[in-house]
């Protein structure tokens, strides 16, 4: 059955689905790591090396940027100016996700550092990875990975890892991201 997105829909939330699965290949506990979305024509001509090891019928090619600096992310993305060679970016971030009624217990930490605290500490949070990827134009897409390990398992317990895709997983993220191609 086809797919009822439009084609930038398809392709940017299969770029996400494609940098979530690289970073993934590296396993867990990783900082967060920003990409580049380039045409895959436009950087096979300035890099014809590349030829054996990207596929010119992909539109785009991920592209890994330089660690981000520790620190807060917004301002860290805050200060992105990309060239207008490169059409979008992904970003990938580890996170803590709680079930709704656990969040509306810590609901009342103003504290940004409290509240990450008390997150990481719940006993029903789960660890994920979170891309969120953005084209110049507005379109835009999210994939998290659930961490199929919960806290006190043991790490030979059989486990699947879930995988969740919603544009709306996180629309602050995807914000944050479309800024970083405004003059």
């Amino acid at each position: 059955m086809p797919s009822s997105k439009p084609p930038a829909v398809q392709q940017i939330a299969g770029l996400a689905r494609e940098v979530e699965e690289f970073v993934a290949s590296a396993g867990w506990d990783q900082p967060p790591q920003l990409f580049a979305l380039v045409p895959t024509a436009a950087l096979l001509d300035e890099q014809p090396e590349l030829a054996g090891q990207l596929d010119r019928a992909n539109p785009l090619t991920p592209v890994a940027q330089e660690a981000l600096p520790e620190g807060d992310l917004a301002e860290s993305l805050g200060r992105i100016a990309w060239p207008e060679i490169v059409v979008g970016c992904a970003l990938a971030q580890e996170i803590i996700v709680l079930p709704p009624d656990a969040e509306a217990e810590l609901e009342g930490l103003a504290d940004a550092d409290r509240l990450r605290r008390a997150a990481a500490d719940h006993p029903r949070r789960t660890e994920a990875r979170l891309v969120a990827a953005v084209l110049r134009e507005g379109d835009a897409a999210c994939v998290m990975r659930l961490r199929g390990i919960q806290p006190g398992a043991e790490e030979t317990d059989e486990s699947v890892d879930e995988l969740v895709e919603s544009p709306d997983l996180a629309p602050n993220l995807l914000d944050a991201l479309r800024t970083t191609f405004q003059p």
